[in-house]
């Protein structure tokens, strides 16, 4: 199923309407969709390079408003509506695991980890945030912060580099921006822990 989504997602970008998709798609993908807005992004900027910056806009703004979505559905319609569609993509553990050893300032974080480099996966974070109501307005800050920032940055490489640096995204960036996140979570925790905060347990 995930390689027919995956198929499927990036033959949007042939389409007349592929700009409007983009928008769909990054909207869904903050809280049911599995693939991730790039898919679509990276050969719309490749083919017309100069609209890789609306097109990193549009995705900004669709992910943004997709995320704040998914923090209702966590505040208003976690049983009802959340739950099943976390349970249908295998994401139900993670979350669980997440709601129960993290706490505010930590999902704060992770709010900047997931738009940068989806670590742990934007809907699942989304949701979360709604779940444990996380202030609106620092949550929608960092989605257009981290999000917008991920979108730019390829924009920039697209316009930059082109084809050759599309390769190298598709194959590679993906890890080096997770390994990325990754330490950068480490070092909060271990910062955290150094200056005598309690970790939680788990």
């Amino acid at each position: 199923m995930l390689r027919a989504l995956y198929d499927w997602t990036l033959s949007l970008a042939a389409r007349k309407t592929a700009e409007i998709w983009l928008a769909v798609i990054a909207f869904i993908e903050s809280s049911v969709f599995l693939i991730p807005a790039d898919v679509l992004y990276l050969p719309m900027a490749l083919a017309r390079p100069e609209r890789a910056y609306r097109y990193a806009i549009v995705a900004t703004v669709a992910s943004t408003l997709g995320g704040i979505a998914g923090y209702f559905l966590g505040l208003f319609a976690y049983d009802a509506l959340a739950r099943p569609v976390l349970d249908f993509y295998g994401k139900l553990d993670e979350f669980e695991q997440l709601r129960q050893c993290t706490g505010e300032d930590t999902i704060m974080l992770l709010l900047v980890t997931s738009g940068l480099a989806h670590l742990p996966p934007i809907k699942v974070v989304t949701i979360l945030a709604g779940v444990v109501q996380i202030s609106f307005g620092f949550f929608v800050l960092s989605c257009i912060i981290a999000r917008g920032a991920r979108f730019m940055a390829l924009a920039w490489a697209m316009r930059r580099y082109g084809e050759p640096i599309r390769h190298f995204i598709e194959k590679r960036l993906g890890l080096i921006a997770g390994l990325a996140a990754a330490i950068l979570i480490l070092l909060y925790f271990a910062a955290k822990y150094l200056g005598g905060g309690a970790l939680a347990a788990c």
